[in-house]
């Protein structure tokens, strides 16, 4: 009872330490756990972007190391930036009480965080940083105001903000485009989160790619054996569905003299 209590707990870990959010829409994002390609990025971009401050201390990097098909010295070299060795969990060297007295609160654990918030939420929050000089550390989010979190992949997007940018009217729903010419209506809004052009090192394009496996790979590390469990569960409705047959002719020999 006691390791379930426990298991509960660390399961709410991320959702209690980011809060509830708030009620942006959020933006679908189809990840493949198949594409080994795109986990190994989004590793990537977790060890050099994430680890200084999360860790995903319930993965080992060796089980990642093996799933993601990486051989054990180059994940060693390139991915692992301290003296850990490659049987160990994915933890950081900062202290929680430091981490407190600088953000105010631990950075959560991230290896669960898939699970608890969904991919949605993740690849939106991720893209929606923006400059807020109000903000302690100089950035807000759309997903979840006021949070305490610096926009660490600034330098890949660039400088975002909030600005005014045409944007094509919607009814019901639907795009609304002008009868005559045919030309999408537009009205001019100024809550939009803008990007400066040249400030960041990858094309829009190229950014939400490189979320988009960032997502992937924690979607990975927060259900790694969820591949094997599908391919298994197939195996076994393929057993009962042989299985069913024989019952099906036992019960009708059983029965056949029974009026």
């Amino acid at each position: 009872m006691k390791k379930l209590f426990a298991a509960l707990i660390f399961a709410a870990m991320p959702a209690l330490a980011l809060g509830a959010g708030g009620n942006y829409p959020l933006d679908k994002v189809d990840i493949d756990l198949t594409d080994k390609a795109a986990m190994q990025d989004g590793l990537r971009t977790f060890a050099n972007y994430c680890m200084g401050c999360h860790a995903a201390k319930f993965q080992r990097y060796e089980r990642v190391a093996d799933d993601l098909g990486i051989p054990h010295e180059l994940m060693l070299d390139n991915l692992v930036f301290n003296d850990a060795k490659i049987g160990d969990h994915m933890k950081i060297g900062m202290k929680p009480e430091d981490a407190k007295a600088w953000f105010g609160a631990a950075p959560p654990d991230l290896t669960l965080v898939a699970r608890v918030r969904g991919t949605d939420w993740l690849y939106t929050y991720l893209r929606t940083f923006y400059e807020d000089p109000s903000r302690p550390l100089g950035a807000n989010n759309k997903v979840f105001p006021n949070v305490g979190m610096p926009n660490v992949l600034a330098e890949l997007q660039g400088r975002q903000y909030i600005g005014c940018k045409q944007v094509q009217v919607v009814e019901d729903g639907k795009k609304q485009f002008d009868p005559l010419t045919g030309t999408p209506i537009t009205h001019e809004a100024c809550d939009q989160l803008t990007i400066e052009p040249k400030t960041g090192e990858l094309t829009e394009e190229q950014f939400d790619e490189k979320v988009k496996n960032l997502v992937t790979f924690l979607a990975y590390s927060a259900n790694p054996v969820k591949l094997e469990s599908q391919r298994i569960g197939t195996y076994v409705l393929l057993y009962l569905a042989f299985f069913f047959v024989f019952a099906y002719l036992l019960k009708r020999e059983y029965w056949k003299d029974v009026h």
